[in-house]
């Protein structure tokens, strides 16, 4: 359980190149509050519509003016965001999540469009408990939309969730190292699991664990102001960076 009274799970997902990394899904509850935010944006914008359309007058066009407007920001909100800010509408830059492809990829245009297309289906008449029982039973907490268009809500770095639910990779005490060039695909699995059991260990065992990769890495030479452990998070920062 964390901070938002919800069970989150991680999902490992594997790159074309062989590479395993760790995605956070977003639970219901989160969502909810990201959702209530890009709903209250969309009111506001909403309302200031309404009211150029009024000065506007029915003679002017500003009926229409309103009615178009209207639709584009109901059915193509959440679908500007999504492509054009790397999957993070306002709400869900706030709430530290954004929206990616089953795969982890970046969303695309097309897998946006379906899965707030079926927003409608996944609120028909209003009937949230089943998103909520749909999101609570599917793996990485789908709703329709989500299955759709093969997308995931993920935690980013900058989540207000616990720190073991942030990219381990990312953390602020391990800045991006460069990529050693001579290290192989093996090499890589191994810190990337290491990064995946190190939100778990405290800082003593975390240190311990690594200077035992280290050793066996030989392509890999750790800095001397960085700990083992640094530096192998540092490594993996860089390697999800290409990702």
């Amino acid at each position: 359980m964390n901070a938002f009274g919800y069970a989150d799970s991680s999902l490992g997902v594997e790159t074309p190149e062989g590479i395993e990394f760790v995605l956070f899904p977003a639970g219901p509850l989160i969502r909810s509050c990201a959702w209530g935010i890009d709903q209250l944006i969309q009111w506001i914008l909403i309302l200031i519509i309404f009211i150029a359309a009024g000065l506007l007058g029915e003679k002017s066009g500003g009926l229409w003016f309103f009615l178009i407007l209207f639709f584009c920001i109901d059915w193509f909100y959440h679908v500007i965001w999504e492509v054009l800010f790397r999957g993070q509408s306002p709400g869900k830059r706030i709430m530290g999540i954004r929206v990616v492809g089953s795969g982890g990829e970046p969303v695309s245009p097309g897998a946006s469009f379906l899965r707030n297309l079926l927003r409608f289906a996944d609120t028909f008449l209003f009937l949230y408990p089943i998103v909520l029982i749909c999101m609570s039973a599917s793996q990485g907490f789908r709703r329709l939309g989500d299955w759709a268009g093969g997308t995931l809500v993920v935690y980013t770095n900058q989540a207000l969730a616990p720190p073991r639910f942030h990219s381990a990779a990312a953390s602020p005490a391990s800045a991006p190292l460069v990529m050693p060039p001579a290290l192989s695909l093996e090499e890589k699995q191994a810190i990337l699991m290491f990064v995946r059991r190190y939100p778990l260990l405290g800082k003593a065992r975390a240190d311990e664990i690594a200077a035992s990769y280290t050793a066996q890495l030989r392509s890999i030479t750790v800095d001397a102001g960085l700990s083992p452990s640094a530096c192998l998070l540092g490594i993996a920062q860089a390697l999800e960076s290409r990702l």
